[in-house]
This record gives structure tokens, C-alpha cells and sequence, in this order.
């Protein structure tokens, strides 16, 4: 290129500015050899470009328990994409990660622990990002009565002869044989539900009310002893044995459970 403006006081002027701008532009591509590029790490703040051979770790690159950082993660997104703990990532890292505020796009990072290293930190689970994944509630249990599932009975009667076996269908219950007047007493703690003769076929009856799953049924007394709503222990007596609509004397004894005939030998002491 020519230069030649003549050998005025205006001809040297512009070749001194010619040649400040040559080297203003030879400065600037020695001092920075890299060209900018966009990081959304970042937040979109232009950064300059590096070449990922230079980056520290990088000839790990594609070996099993390394990852090459993408554009657009922390350490913390990548930890929480391998189940792990930002924290031991960095601690593997140490040599090359002094801020893990500070990663950049091609850098190779450790993501298993190295040679006489575990994880020492509680891994962090995934994050759900699929609109059909849900985490499940935790379960809740709802409160019940003490006892309800189980019951422990007491005999109520000093008798243990069985004269009618439990049948579901025809009795729904035991007869249990005994003498006039012979005590019968509460299988356990309860509340009187029912005390009279109304329903046929029991006699003088009463039902006890134990919890919200449990109810006894006494029935055929000759005299009934205490009445409704009243409050009875174990072992209390409630009646006297008798044969009122029945053919002999004896009690005829009921368990329900949940409003269902079981068999009370199942919740008797033998």
C-alpha cells in the first residue's frame, strides 16, 4: 500500500494516524486471541470463546464417571441430574474447581468418587420435571380407637360348657350351659347398648358396646341387672343366666365385629 501524500505537514499527520490505528488493531489481537461467544450459563452475557483443549480436565473427556459440562448447567443441576451432592462434586473437583460458582462450557468434571473417596454427603434426588411424574403423599395414618383391631375377652360366665357350637348361619353365636341365676358377667370394658326383651327369639338380652368395631350380645337371662348408656367393667355382673325364649337355660353369647358375627371362641381365653 502506498502511502504517499506528499511531503506537507498534512501528508505526515495522516501517516501517523494510518499507522496508530495498524497497530491499535495488531495490540488488540495479541492481547485477546479470543472471540466472543453467548453463554446462557451466563444469562446471555457475552463471555470469549475458549478452546476446550485448554480447559482443565478435559482429557478425561468420555471416560466413564467424568461429564463434560453443556451450555446452560451449574454444578448444582449437574449434581442434581446424577443424584448426587453439589458438594462432593466439588470436593473430587478440588484441583481444578476452586469456585463452583465459576464452571465453564467443555470442562470435564469428576462425577464418581476416585480411588479410596465415597460419597460422604446424602445425595440429592432428581428433580421431577415431567408433568406426568408426581412425588407421592406421604401416607397418613388415621387415628382409630385403642384396641379396635383386637379385643381381649373374659368368659361371662363361670361355666365353660359349650351346649350350642358357633354356627354363622343359624345361631350366630354360642350357647353356653350353666344353672338358673348363675352370674353373667361383661366380656369387657363397655357401654350398655340395648337391655330388654324387644327382640324375639333373645329373651331378656343385653348388648354391650366395647369400641367402634366390637359389640357382645348376652341373651335368654332370667333378670337383667343394669340399663342403657350405663358404664360397665370386665367381669361386672349384668344379668343372671335363664331360659326365656329358649328351650333350656343357658346364655346364648354373641361377638360382632364391625356389625359381623364371629366366632366368640376365637377371642375367648381357652
Amino acid at each position: 500500500m502506498t502511502l504517499n501524500q506528499g511531503p506537507g505537514r498534512g501528508g505526515r499527520l495522516f501517516r501517523v494516524a494510518v499507522c496508530a490505528g495498524i497497530a491499535a488493531v495488531l495490540a488488540a489481537c495479541g492481547s485477546s486471541p479470543r472471540a466472543p461467544v453467548e453463554n446462557r450459563s451466563t444469562g446471555g452475557i457475552s463471555i470469549p470463546r475458549v478452546d476446550p483443549a485448554t480447559l482443565p480436565g478435559y482429557e478425561f473427556r468420555n471416560r466413564p464417571g467424568y461429564y463434560q459440562v453443556q451450555p446452560g448447567e451449574t454444578i448444582r443441576s449437574i449434581a442434581r441430574n446424577n443424584n448426587l451432592d453439589w458438594r462432593d462434586i466439588v470436593r473430587w473437583n478440588s484441583q481444578w474447581v476452586p469456585n463452583p460458582d465459576l464452571i465453564e462450557v467443555g470442562q470435564v468434571l469428576r462425577i464418581e468418587p476416585p480411588a479410596g473417596s465415597v460419597a460422604r454427603t446424602t445425595p440429592v434426588a432428581p428433580r421431577v420435571t415431567s408433568p406426568a411424574s408426581t412425588t407421592p403423599a406421604p401416607r397418613v395414618t388415621p387415628p382409630s380407637d385403642a384396641g379396635a383391631a383386637s379385643i381381649a375377652l373374659a368368659w361371662p360366665t363361670q361355666s365353660r360348657t359349650i351346649v350350642t357350637p358357633f354356627d354363622d348361619v343359624k345361631n350366630k353365636g354360642i350357647g353356653i350351659g350353666g344353672r338358673e341365676g348363675d352370674p353373667v358377667t361383661a366380656a369387657a370394658d363397655g357401654t350398655v347398648m340395648y337391655a330388654g326383651s324387644g327382640l324375639r327369639g333373645y329373651g331378656n338380652l343385653v348388648i354391650l358396646k366395647h369400641n367402634t368395631t366390637f359389640l357382645t350380645v348376652y341373651a335368654h337371662n332370667s333378670k337383667l341387672l343394669v340399663k342403657e348408656n350405663q358404664s360397665v367393667k370386665k367381669g361386672q355382673t349384668i344379668a343372671e343366666m335363664g331360659k326365656t325364649d329358649a328351650d333350656r337355660v343357658k346364655l346364648h353369647f354373641e361377638v360382632r365385629r364391625n356389625g359381623k358375627t364371629v366366632n366368640p371362641l376365637s377371642y375367648l381365653p381357652r
